[in-house]
């Protein structure tokens, strides 16, 4: 079996599914651009609530709190029935059993997916951007940033992407630009005030990187250019859409890393998101994350130099770019391997195996118990894409556990499972291990600790 195959399956995909080896082995770089071809890239659950029907369901819990809390100052608790209590119970648990419905869906369909290799494109993405799950209103809209403005653009312009993630209420909520108002705009001047977060981590994280080339002139520039970017509210009008509000808006021309941004009320904060998606340092840092993502912790620089050469030359089209990491050489040396992360291991194991019935709780409690529970980074960088953040003793040991765990329920075909996922790839030492195994439960378990499994 060639090891082109492994790689395609592992270091791109999420981990092979049965006879997906045999698909990739006759053309392993047409088998992934292949995969880019898919419409759409990605595909969740459409039963699944969309931002504004969550926004609904989280007005009408503000609104019934609002209503009861009204009575209790009145000084009529008695009159809060069985009911109301039944029903305030019901509707304060629908942000945490949202988040889990759509959590979850991620993950399975990318476990099931054929096309593996878009949904490690979703997740490096949704991680670039990433947003924390944390209180009611964030809990229930983290996860809809990566179904809404991710991937609708994944194979598209990254233009459009940072547009659509930097208009999308998750995000504006996330870093509190719904409420940051220019100083001297109509709101300013009755005291609401410029709030920063926002576009710093567009400088820092989304766009130009940290060592980008901009100041802190500039982040207060793009601050102002981007004030009276905000949401519906969603209170009253049952809807959480990006709003634009003019009164907010900071007047005047902006000017960052030198260009001047005409004051042309919503279109200057555009313009200049466009400008930084188009701004060599941005080509530079994303395409240096994505070639450490799919390939190596310290990618070879000429790879880089190759997909940023691409990004200027298609003007930023990610599908392009990841062509052409794909038809590079260097995305494909035997001794460049990179430590999975807790989604990766868990997703390829599911893979692996070739589980068809999943129960979200078990994926996510997976997640949870390995330190990669989704959108919960607990801060806008996102989880770390480098071996030293999952490698330690600790996490290790909860690998074992939870390998062994997952064996004694399932007690899966270790050999099989073997092939099915690194086929003769592997080192006769693993492979003695699994098969002279004095237990089904024992052989899996190595197998899925072994270092070519723990390695794409």
């Amino acid at each position: 079996m060639s090891i082109q195959a492994v790689i395609a399956t592992n270091r791109f995909g999420l981990g092979a599914k049965p006879n997906e080896h045999k698909q990739a082995k006759k053309a392993p770089k047409a088998w992934l651009i292949n995969q880019l071809n898919a419409t759409p890239a990605v595909h969740f659950d459409d039963d699944l609530p969309t931002s504004d029907e969550i926004a609904e369901q989280l007005a009408k819990l503000r609104l019934f709190k609002k209503s009861l809390n009204k009575k209790n100052a009145n000084g009529s608790a008695s009159l809060v029935s069985k009911a109301d209590q039944d029903k305030l119970k019901k509707l304060q648990k629908y942000p945490r059993n949202v988040y889990q419905s759509l959590s979850s869906d991620t993950l399975i369909q990318a476990i099931q997916s054929n096309n593996s290799l878009n949904w490690r494109l979703l997740d490096f993405f949704s991680n670039h951007f990433s947003v924390t799950a944390q209180g009611q209103i964030m809990t229930a809209l983290a996860p809809t940033l990566e179904r809404e403005a991710i991937a609708p653009h994944l194979l598209g312009s990254f233009e459009e992407m940072l547009l659509a993630v930097t208009k999308h209420p998750a995000m504006l909520i996330y870093l509190n630009n719904e409420k940051s108002f220019g100083p001297a705009s109509k709101l300013g001047k009755k005291g609401k005030g410029l709030n920063e977060n926002l576009a710093r981590e567009i400088l820092e994280l989304h766009t130009l990187g940290v060592n980008g080339g901009y100041s802190q002139q500039d982040v207060t520039e793009l601050a102002k250019g981007i004030t009276g970017w905000s949401v519906a509210n969603f209170t009253k009008e049952k809807s959480i859409a990006f709003t634009y509000i003019g009164k907010g808006h900071e007047p005047n021309t902006r000017k960052i890393l030198g260009t001047m941004f005409k004051n042309d009320g919503l279109k200057q904060g555009e313009n200049m998101l466009k400008f930084l998606a188009h701004h060599p340092a941005t080509a530079e840092h994303i395409c240096f994350k994505l070639a450490r993502h799919f390939i190596a912790d310290d990618p070879p620089e000429s790879l880089v130099e190759k997909m940023v050469k691409r990004w200027k030359l298609s003007n930023g089209k990610i599908k392009d770019v990841v062509i052409e990491m794909i038809n590079a050489d260097e995305s494909w040396s035997e001794t460049s391997l990179k430590f999975k992360s807790p989604r990766e291991f868990v997703v390829s194991t599911f893979r692996g195996v070739g589980q068809k019935s999943l129960k979200p709780k078990q994926v996510l409690n997976a997640l949870t118990v390995l330190g990669q529970k989704p959108f919960n980074a607990g801060s806008p960088a996102g989880y770390s894409d480098y071996q030293k953040g999952w490698n330690g003793a600790s996490a290790i040991m909860s690998r074992i556990e939870l390998s062994a765990q997952y064996a004694a329920r399932r007690k899966p075909n270790a050999e099989k499972v073997l092939m099915n996922t690194l086929s003769d790839s592997v080192s006769e030492l693993t492979y003695n291990s699994v098969i002279r195994a004095e237990s089904r439960q024992q052989a899996f378990t190595l197998l899925l600790m072994s270092p070519e499994f723990q390695r794409r």
